[in-house]
């Protein structure tokens, strides 16, 4: 979960103003929220998540100790490709999280038949991210997803339209399956160098060299 802070600050004088943080990771938040408390000039203090809910630090702390041991800070890039002489599609994504006070990542390729382009491809590979972090037991969890498609994530997150029957239905499945798995996803775009380590993997899917791998990082 990412989180920012809006504070009233009060100088020794009583003059008040109102700050908010830039968006940053919770543990990162609560560390400074507890560094700016201990100059006793805090008036007020909440932490606003994406979906703008309001925090005390209480419960955010009791948020942390009980997803400790579940998966949380969750981040799924994906990649896919698709060769058109052998119309097969190659399907990658990697899962950084952590879970039990460790950062951990998941590799996961696949090679499939039956899809017809390379967007095709891209919404296949991100529902493969899903199947995995449903293997992994995540629910009800703040998920970003991270792809170098434009279109899939545009789509996705309803800034772009969506014509094409094939990838209308990997919208709704894709959906779905968020629906199901009580995620609430944030979707970014970014450029193909910073979305490597799953294009390396949807390319090996396409050479038929199989990866599934789990370690820390």
């Amino acid at each position: 979960m990412r989180v920012r802070i809006e504070l009233t600050y009060r100088t020794k004088k009583g003059l008040e103003t109102v700050l908010c943080t830039d968006d940053m990771e919770l543990s990162q938040a609560i560390t400074i929220a507890e560094d700016m408390e201990k100059t006793g000039r805090i008036k007020q203090l909440t932490f606003i998540d994406n979906n703008e809910g309001n925090w005390t630090y209480k419960q955010l702390k009791k948020y942390m100790e009980e997803i400790k041991t579940e998966p949380h800070d969750i981040t799924v890039y994906f990649d896919g490709g698709f060769d058109l002489k052998t119309d097969k599609a190659g399907l990658g994504c990697v899962i950084y999280y952590r879970q039990n006070e460790k950062d951990l990542r998941i590799r996961k390729n696949a090679n499939v038949d039956g899809l017809v382009s390379n967007n095709e491809a891209e919404y296949a590979a991100l529902h493969l991210g899903l199947t995995e972090l449903e293997i992994l037991g995540v629910h009800h969890l703040p998920v970003t997803f991270v792809g170098d498609s434009k279109v899939v994530i545009h789509q996705l997150d309803g800034e772009w339209p969506c014509y094409e029957k094939e990838l209308a239905a990997w919208i709704d499945r894709i959906e779905r399956k968020i629906e199901q798995l009580g995620i609430t996803p944030t979707f970014k775009d970014v450029s193909r160098k910073m979305n490597r380590e799953a294009d390396q993997l949807a390319t090996q899917a396409l050479q038929e060299i199989e990866i599934t791998s789990q370690r820390k990082w």
